[in-house]
């Protein structure tokens, strides 16, 4: 009997950290070695020093991420238990504690908990074969797994409450449009060349300044704008005495290319 394939895959490769959800027979659907596994595989490429850029992806066929697999659901045993396991089993929420930029490559099916999983991370590109819905309601659900909190703010309050009281299904050029994502490219092999480029000029770039600007842009966002503005003052004076800083001024003044070390 052949062994059964990981639920997820992790790579690495010229300062990209890839994160694979490897399941395409059925849809790429979230499921318990998803939930426990992927959270921990992106905190593990947090901390790693060579890696600059994470993306999470979809393994190639029909779907990125249709949602959650319904062959593990199972009725709660009270709402009680329900609310605590959901707090304290938040997996997607972990994106929200990570310090380097994160990058959703979709195509195919983004449903449900696989539309949540790409609002969670900071840049989305997606092919020209992608749908993006939240279709919760027809459950008798809401989104559960952040939909209600980060769409609003991706896309705005109105097209939000549109999109998850109807339930229904955007093409990639309305999702364009509308700013749910932000590049979109024709095929799936176009995805997967476009997206490792795009990761690659972020990971050339200094690191400790493309962390910086993550977490100015997305803790500011929740701040008032002059504690905002504070915040990236801040950020912006501790950038200036860094080794990466002197380099890139160097480099550009002796016309050669840089070589940043993440100090």
């Amino acid at each position: 009997m052949s062994e059964e394939a990981p639920s997820f895959l992790v790579e690495r490769a010229n300062g990209v950290g890839f994160v694979t959800l490897n399941r395409p027979d059925q849809l790429n659907a979230v499921n318990n070695a998803i939930r426990s596994g992927l959270p921990a595989a992106l905190r593990e490429l947090d901390a790693d020093p060579s890696v600059a850029v994470m993306v999470v992806r979809g393994a190639p066929g029909r779907a990125f991420c249709a949602g959650a697999d319904v062959k593990e659901m199972r009725a709660p045993d009270s709402v009680i238990a329900e609310r605590r396991r959901m707090i304290n089993h938040a997996w997607i929420d972990n994106l929200d504690k990570l310090n380097k930029p994160v990058i959703a490559s979709i195509h195919g099916f983004c449903l449900g908990g696989g539309l949540e999983l790409a609002l969670a991370c900071d840049i989305r590109i997606a092919s020209a074969d992608a749908s993006f819905g939240l279709p919760e309601t027809a459950l008798g659900l809401i989104p559960g797994g952040g939909g209600t909190q980060r769409l609003p703010r991706v896309i705005g309050l109105g097209r939000a409450l549109d999109l998850m009281l109807t339930g229904d299904r955007i093409k990639p050029e309305e999702a364009l449009r509308i700013g749910l994502i932000t590049r979109l490219v024709d095929t799936q092999e176009q995805l997967a060349e476009e997206t490792v480029k795009l990761a690659e000029r972020i990971a050339a770039r200094p690191p400790l300044a493309t962390n910086a600007v993550k977490e100015a842009v997305r803790s500011g966002f929740e701040l008032d704008l002059a504690t905002g503005l504070t915040l990236e003052k801040t950020l912006f004076a501790l950038l200036q005495v860094t080794e990466d800083k002197i380099e890139a001024t160097t480099a550009f003044k002796e016309k050669r290319k840089p070589v940043f070390k993440g100090k």
